[in-house]
């Protein structure tokens, strides 16, 4: 049974950031993807995806659109989320030296903590509850996780921070998954969420998928 048969759509915040990327992911794997730009598109929604970008700028994006207060009470009625880099900021309770915005998980994060966009970098990890294979990770402005509170849960630690967090509900990365040929994370994402994404737990490395993937969906056909 393949996630598309009879499943509740994954949703991406359509706001600012790597959008079709998701989306070129989630259909990889046979799970219905969703561009959200508007409160009413969070209905019927298993998770919705806050994507990379610049956090100011989402967060006041979010408040133009109306969409923090729908965002929040989706949540609590069951919605899953998932915040890749400035989504993780997000979705943090604690932002060092700035006021949180969602602040849904507990976790406290640096914001740029690597530096300007010429200290972004690749490099791959094992993530034993994600693939049993290492898979790529693409960091760009990333921030650090430097704390996480009680009930979340360690995904992936590198030297001196956390990179990939969750809680049961929520999960975070401060890297772009979505920017790389694996689909390990949005699998793991989607099973989060309750689906039934095609594939196994190795590195989901997709060969057809190349950096310009998605833009045959840009057109959100």
């Amino acid at each position: 049974m393949s996630a598309t048969a009879g499943s509740s759509p994954v949703g991406v915040l359509d706001l600012q950031g790597g959008v079709q990327e998701h989306l070129d992911h989630l259909r990889r794997l046979g799970v219905p993807g969703r561009p959200v730009k508007r409160a009413a598109e969070l209905e019927g929604l298993a998770g919705l995806i806050v994507p990379g970008g610049e956090s100011t700028c989402l967060s006041r994006l979010l408040t133009i659109f109306d969409l923090r207060e729908p965002i929040e009470q989706a949540y609590r009625g069951g919605l899953k989320l998932w915040g890749t880099c400035a989504g993780a900021i997000l979705l943090a309770r604690e932002n060092l030296g700035e006021t949180p915005y969602f602040g849904l998980i507990d976790i406290a994060v640096s914001r740029n903590a690597f530096g300007s966009q010429l200290e972004s970098f690749n490099r791959a990890a094992l993530v034993p509850a994600v693939a049993r294979e290492p898979v790529p990770l693409t960091f760009i402005r990333a921030p650090k996780i430097l704390r996480v509170g009680s009930g979340v849960r360690v995904l992936l630690q590198l030297d001196d921070y956390i990179a990939a967090a969750e809680d049961e509900r929520i999960l975070v990365t401060v890297f772009h998954p979505e920017l790389t040929p694996s689909l390990a994370f949005h699998r793991y994402f989607a099973r989060k969420c309750g689906l039934n994404p095609t594939g196994t737990d190795d590195a989901g490395l997709d060969p057809d998928w190349t950096p310009l993937s998605w833009t045959r969906f840009s057109s959100h056909a």
